[in-house]
C-alpha cells in the first residue's frame, strides 16, 4: 500500500487505537487520529455525527478507517446496571461505530476501495460477568461488521472486526481489578496482549494484502477463542 493512502483511526490517542495509527504509519499510510484526548489530530466525540460530518469534509477522500474508539463502562452485576451505564457504552462503541462508517465510508464506495476495521472484543462473544453492557455492544460491533461486509461485498470495501482478549491498555487499567484478573485468567497463553500485536492484525486487514475476507471476526486472544 502506498503513501497516497489515507487512514483514519478513531480512540487514535492511546492504547489500540495509538498502536494501530503507528502501525499503519509504518506501512505508508498517511493517519488522521480522532479522539478526545488530547494529542489526536481532530479532537471530537463519535457520538456526535456532525462532528464526524465535518471531519470527514476537513480529511477529504479516506481509504482506511479503523473504528477503535470505546469505552468498557462501569464494572456492576447486571441487576444493578442502570439505563444511563447502558446508553453511554451503547452509544460510544455501537453508534460511534456507525456514525463513523456513515461519515467515511461512503467516499470509498464512491471510489471503489477501502478498508474499515472494527475493533470488537472476545467479550462480545463469550460476554464477561460484571460486564454486560460492554460485552453486548461487542456482539453488536460484530453483527454491524457482518451485516456491513455483506452489503458492500461488491463495491471494493471490506469490512472486518478484530476480537481481542485483554490487551495492556489504560482502558483496561481502569477496569475493577477483580474483573480484570478473572478475565485474564481465562487466557491459556497466561499473559495478556500487547497493543501492537493487535496493531499487526489491524494492519493487514486495512491493506491490500486482504482481498477475499469481509464480514468476518479475527480472534486475537491468546488461545481464549473457542468458536
Amino acid at each position: 500500500m502506498g503513501a497516497s493512502r489515507v487512514a483514519v483511526v478513531t480512540g487514535g490517542a492511546s492504547g489500540l487505537g495509538a498502536a494501530s495509527a503507528a502501525r499503519l504509519r509504518r506501512d505508508g499510510l498517511e493517519v488522521v487520529t480522532i479522539d478526545l484526548a488530547e494529542g489526536a489530530d481532530l479532537r471530537l466525540d463519535v457520538t456526535d455525527e456532525a462532528a464526524l460530518a465535518a471531519a470527514a469534509a476537513e480529511t477529504g477522500p479516506v481509504d482506511v478507517l479503523v473504528n477503535s474508539a470505546g469505552v468498557i463502562g462501569r464494572s456492576a452485576p447486571l441487576l444493578d446496571s442502570t439505563p444511563a451505564d447502558w446508553r453511554r457504552v451503547l452509544d460510544v462503541n455501537v453508534l460511534g461505530v456507525v456514525g463513523a462508517m456513515r461519515a467515511f465510508v461512503p467516499g470509498m464506495v464512491e471510489r471503489g476501495w477501502g478498508r474499515v476495521v472494527n475493533l470488537a472484543s472476545i467479550a462480545g462473544k463469550d460476554g464477561n460477568p460484571g460486564l454486560a453492557p460492554y460485552s453486548a455492544s461487542k456482539a453488536a460491533v460484530i453483527a454491524l461488521t457482518k451485516s456491513a461486509g455483506k452489503e458492500l461485498a461488491l463495491t471494493g470495501v471490506l469490512v472486518n472486526a478484530v476480537a481481542p482478549a485483554v490487551i495492556a491498555t489504560p482502558m483496561n487499567d481502569a477496569t475493577a481489578p477483580d474483573v480484570l484478573a478473572r478475565i485474564t485468567s481465562l487466557i491459556p497463553m497466561q499473559r495478556v496482549g500487547r497493543a501492537e500485536e493487535v496493531a499487526e492484525l489491524v494492519a493487514w486487514l486495512a491493506s491490500e494484502r486482504v482481498s477475499f475476507s469481509t464480514g468476518a471476526v479475527y480472534d486475537i486472544s491468546g488461545g481464549r477463542a473457542t468458536y
